[in-house]
């Protein structure tokens, strides 16, 4: 389909949703001249035209109180062509390769994807300025031939016109949102406003001592949800037009990738893509914030720099992810076709001839790529952030764990101190010394599974025996690493691991925990194990 028989589809599609608005508003206006002609005065007449109007406010709304969404861009670091020769350049053949103007502006962004805008105007007959977003996790990841590819793609987009029709589409799209929103909001004040009604009534019955009644609010709001339904059904077929378009639109822009990175090239930055989503989101959350809530973060450029590493130690993890890629869309909504079907449209296409070249990372296309993932780090974090203290990647790891463990420790201590005890070890295990019973005392103040709760004499101490050892074991790691006699370790393959002194000091560690648990409690190889 071309671009003129596209934008003529996304015009008739939004006419339909001011065309749906004008019917409804029709027909309530029908009902209140039905109310009128039927000679029905009082309250009821009254009730009816009020509820006709109220239904229109949301309609009213919808098609003439909501302005097109502007698009805010993305937080990241625009670059110069000054700053980053080789990148533009890279980017300008390909878009000379496509066929298209190349971008007006590019922005370095720390999501691990790549995107185009253009500020169309006049419902996108006329061109506007071009935005080229890549982020640096998937420069991270990716070599030069499947950025490339990547880049190429995108250039396919601006090349077939899409980013001009996407604020129409858009528009649409966000008007029928928001007044299916405005019919939910209503109809949920209507039954909160209704349950605080009979909740009032029912504690003056109360007070009263009589019965009160069910809070029953099942009727109410119901004409607000069937216009929102009425809007929502409208809603999917708009989806289900556009989305098809949306959808051969991106394997349209695959073919201008595979025309110029090659089909391997094009077909692999696919199939890395799978991969470095998924890695990206993990390291985020277990490396690069890790230590948030101790306030520290990693040195200036590695929060989205420290990606490499992930992907180098878990190389065959990934792998799974290169060849194993979704057979369905993520959503019935995505304009993506599943990343399967794409790969496979791909690897059909006859030999190029040009394979999958092995090529310098793509990170090596920026001037200087530590001096830019610090920039960008500086645009996207939050100021409390980036007050945060910086440090190496080893001791990230001790201290936040330690920080994290110390947290953790609290219950046992409040426990302790509960029962008459200090709040460290020494004092934990002179309480058991002068009374072994206090050990399952301080049990009890440990949240229980209803079983345990429920469970009495030898039975609860059971059930109290591995929660009070595991609370112990962090009173011994907080001791431990307080006096640097234990350490957590960096793993960037597994979990981090907590590296105790030289030894079989584990093997003793375990059976010192065993016998203070035990009926008969000893601490005396705990105390000698760590020096109290």
């Amino acid at each position: 389909m071309g671009a003129s028989l596209r934008a003529l589809r996304a015009l008739v599609l939004l006419a339909g949703f001011y065309l749906l608005g004008l019917v409804l508003l029709a027909v309530l206006a029908g009902i209140d001249i039905a109310v009128v002609a039927s000679g029905l005065h009082g309250l009821a007449a009254i009730k009816l035209v009020l509820l006709s109007l109220v239904l229109a406010v949301p309609i009213v709304r919808g098609m003439f109180m909501l302005r097109t969404p502007t698009g805010d861009p993305l937080p990241g670091v625009s670059v110069t062509e000054g700053r980053e020769p080789v990148l533009w350049r890279t980017v300008r053949e390909i878009a000379e390769q496509v066929g298209t103007r190349a971008p007006d502006e590019i922005v370095l962004i720390a999501e691990a994807n790549a995107g185009v805008s253009e500020d169309a105007r006049l419902l996108g007959l006329r061109p506007g300025a071009r935005r080229l977003y890549i982020g640096l996790p998937l420069m991270t990841g990716l070599d030069e031939m499947q950025l490339r590819a990547v880049l190429a793609h995108e250039m396919g987009h601006y090349a077939n016109l899409d980013t001009r029709l996407t604020p129409l589409i858009a528009r649409g799209r966000t008007q029928l949102l928001r007044t299916v929103g405005h019919f939910h909001d209503r109809a949920d004040a209507k039954v909160a406003k209704e349950r605080a009604r009979q909740e009032k009534k029912a504690e003056r019955r109360i007070a009263a001592g009589k019965k009160a009644k069910e809070i029953d609010t099942t009727g109410d709001g119901v004409m607000y949800r069937a216009m929102a339904a009425i809007y929502t059904g409208y809603g999917k077929f708009y989806q289900r037009a556009t989305l098809s378009g949306a959808r051969r639109q991106e394997l349209a822009a695959d073919l201008a990738a595979v025309r110029v990175a090659g089909r391997d090239s094009t077909a692999s930055a696919l199939r890395e893509l799978n991969a470095i989503g998924p890695a990206q989101d993990f390291y985020m959350d277990s490396y690069a914030t890790l230590g948030v809530g101790a306030r520290l973060l990693p040195p200036p450029g590695q929060v989205f720099g420290g990606l490499r590493r992930l992907l180098d130690a878990r190389a065959e993890e990934l792998d799974d992810l290169r060849r194993e890629l979704p057979q369905e869309p993520t959503s019935p909504y995505d304009s993506h076709p599943a990343l399967a079907e794409r790969v496979a449209r791909i690897e059909a296409l006859p030999d190029d001839g040009r394979g999958a070249r092995p090529s310098r990372p793509a990170l090596e296309l920026l001037t200087d790529a530590r001096t830019t993932l610090t920039a960008v780090e500086h645009a996207v974090l939050t100021p409390e952030a980036l007050a945060m203290k910086r440090v190496d990647w080893e001791d990230l790891v001790h201290d936040s764990m330690a920080h994290y463990v110390g947290e953790g420790a609290r219950d046992i201590r409040a426990a302790v101190a509960a029962e008459g005890g200090g709040p460290d070890l020494r004092s934990l295990l002179d309480a058991v010394d002068a009374d072994p019973a206090v050990r399952w005392r301080i049990a009890d103040h440990f949240p229980k599974s209803e079983q345990a709760a429920s469970a009495t004499g030898r039975a609860a101490r059971e059930f109290a025996r591995p929660a009070l050892r595991r609370a112990l074991n962090q009173l011994v790691t907080v001791e431990l690493t307080a006096r640097d006699e234990a350490r957590w370790q960096l793993s960037w393959s597994d979990s981090a691991t907590l590296r105790y002194p030289a030894g079989d000091f584990e093997e003793r560690l375990e059976a010192a925990l065993d016998a203070v648990v035990a009926d008969l409690p000893d601490t005396e190889p705990l105390r000698k194990l760590v020096h109290l």
